[in-house]
């Protein structure tokens, strides 16, 4: 996978991963004429389309478009897969994600995200692992926030 592009019915870019090094010219070059393609489409048209050197596989799952740049040998239909689990584990994280979600807790949609792929590859298929590795992230945040909280109050007590 070359990238991965979330935005929403109006255009707007909500969350972009790169897998290949371009310059922040290109990137939204890029994201700009993908965006316009896509949201030009018709509803009924097929998910797939050929841009550049690169096959598109996108899905809109409410307000929000997925969309993923692969490479010519690259399987579209695993793609699709990809972009749905990505979608089940923002819905198991969030319940019923939504857009508000994406752009609130962006940082969160990264590290899941992250927890799902590596370097544009799928490196954790069972959503149970992933979604245990982002609740073990969450417990250790929680932690060191709470360590934090007790030292700086400590730190008070003490002056």
């Amino acid at each position: 996978m070359q990238f991965m592009l979330l935005f929403s019915r109006q255009g707007k870019l909500r969350l972009q991963k790169w897998y290949v090094p371009l310059s922040d010219k290109e990137r939204k070059k890029i994201s700009r004429d993908l965006v316009q393609t896509i949201l030009a489409r018709k509803p009924k048209m097929c998910s797939f389309l050929e841009w550049r050197d690169l096959k598109i596989v996108y899905k809109r799952y409410a307000s929000l478009y997925f969309c993923c740049a692969v490479e010519d040998q690259d399987n579209e239909l695993i793609t699709l897969e990809i972009i749905h689990r990505y979608v089940e584990l923002l819905d198991k994280y969030f319940g019923s994600v939504c857009e508000l979600d994406i752009i609130f807790n962006f940082e969160k949609a990264y590290f899941i995200l992250d927890e799902f792929l590596l370097g544009g590859e799928a490196q954790e298929t069972s959503k149970k692992n992933v979604l245990k590795a982002i609740e073990q992230a969450d417990l250790l945040q929680e932690r060191l926030s709470w360590g934090n909280h007790t030292f700086n109050y400590n730190l008070n007590d003490a002056c």
